[in-house]
């Protein structure tokens, strides 16, 4: 590659594919999250208005939509 006279080479931090990486991250972290969400659920509330426990049906949810974003940007990254 050539340098300009900045020294920058024009390649992108990640490539081209930084898009996907953004998704694969923000899905598995919404995934990963509401999942421990539900399987470990906090010892105490912080505070009253705390909940015991997660929505079970809001947490699936977006589990599932979390886990469809990332296997979309997994495959896209493959492909």
């Amino acid at each position: 590659m050539t340098k300009t006279k900045s020294g920058h080479t024009g390649a992108m931090f990640l490539g081209e594919d930084i898009l996907a990486w953004l998704i694969l991250a923000l899905g598995g972290a919404l995934a990963v999250g509401n999942v421990m969400a539900i399987v470990k659920p906090p010892a105490a509330q912080k505070e009253e208005s705390d909940l015991v426990r997660a929505p079970i049906a809001r947490s699936i949810a977006m589990a599932v939509v979390g886990g469809l974003a990332a296997l979309w940007a997994l495959f896209s990254l493959l492909a």
